[in-house]
């Protein structure tokens, strides 16, 4: 951690602020939302515990096995009881429900957009049947992996976020993200999710959810705040390119990553601008 950087309970300028505290501060917001969820009696690791470790994994911004070196050499006094490499990331796979704690409540506008994460280069696509990417088009340029979709509040904050393959169209695998919040919040999104009978006839038959605003290209620029979030996300997370190879740890890798964007960003108070790069590790 950055030594001349911000208390993080005061908010106020500390000379010295060691990566255990950051960690140990951490773990308190993250136990507090899971008071409600019981240890199995046979687990090692409390709940609070499981989602520490896994945010933490999403924030070293590291391979499972160079994660797992960190955690076994340095966190070892603050989680006595990690288990083997293997069983921690079934864990983060098993319980990748308890992140959905950390995502935030709508407000009257919310921002919808997705973004290509790569998983591997486009020449090796096909090489393997353990591959899970696919070839897509995100960005104006092809990948090798899936698409991240998200839906976040005014704030800046997820409400929401779903994966699929990188070659999906945003309006069948993220539509329902948006009419999750039909009742309680207008989302603005691009073309890619309006559902044109142009392009397919059943769409007529499937039409969008009833609060989704389609903003055409240079207008209503409220929308940058969405790129301002996927920036934070594949810049803070490394969310640019994972190395999963099944579904499963793939979801629980992405769960992670949106509950530690929505905790830091309501981190320090008073902050008024989307700020998480000082608690990089």
């Amino acid at each position: 951690m950055d030594g001349n950087t911000t208390d993080w309970r005061l908010g106020e300028p500390r000379a010295l602020y060691c990566t255990e505290d950051f960690i140990t501060e951490l773990f308190c917001r993250v136990d507090a939302a899971l008071a409600d969820v019981s240890k199995h009696r046979q687990a090692r690791l409390w709940p609070g515990e499981v989602v520490t470790l896994a945010i933490l994994y999403a924030l070293k911004a590291k391979g499972e096995r160079a994660f797992y070196r960190w955690a076994d050499r340095d966190l070892r006094p603050l989680f006595p009881n990690l288990p083997d490499r293997t069983r921690l990331f079934r864990l983060f796979a098993k319980h990748r429900d308890w992140t959905d704690r950390f995502l935030a409540g709508p407000t009257f506008f919310g921002l919808a957009d997705s973004f290509g994460v790569e998983m591997i280069n486009t020449l090796r696509l096909g090489r393997s049947p353990r591959q899970i990417g696919r070839r897509g088009k995100c960005g104006r340029r092809w990948i090798g992996g899936v698409k991240l979709g998200v839906c976040c509040n005014c704030r800046g904050e997820i409400c929401a976020w779903d994966a699929d393959l990188a070659m999906a169209y945003d309006a069948d695998a993220f539509g329902h993200l948006i009419a999750r919040f039909a009742d309680d919040m207008i989302v603005l999104a691009d073309s890619s999710f309006h559902k044109s009978p142009y392009h397919r006839p059943d769409y007529a038959k499937d039409p969008d959810p009833p609060n989704l605003k389609v903003c055409p290209r240079g207008r209503w620029g409220e929308r940058r705040l969405v790129q301002t979030v996927l920036s934070m996300l594949s810049g803070g997370c490394a969310l640019k390119r994972v190395t999963e190879r099944c579904w499963a740890n793939l979801m629980a890798h992405l769960g992670a990553a949106v509950a530690a964007f929505n905790v830091l960003v309501r981190w320090l108070p008073g902050e008024a601008r989307l700020a998480i790069a000082q608690f990089s590790l």
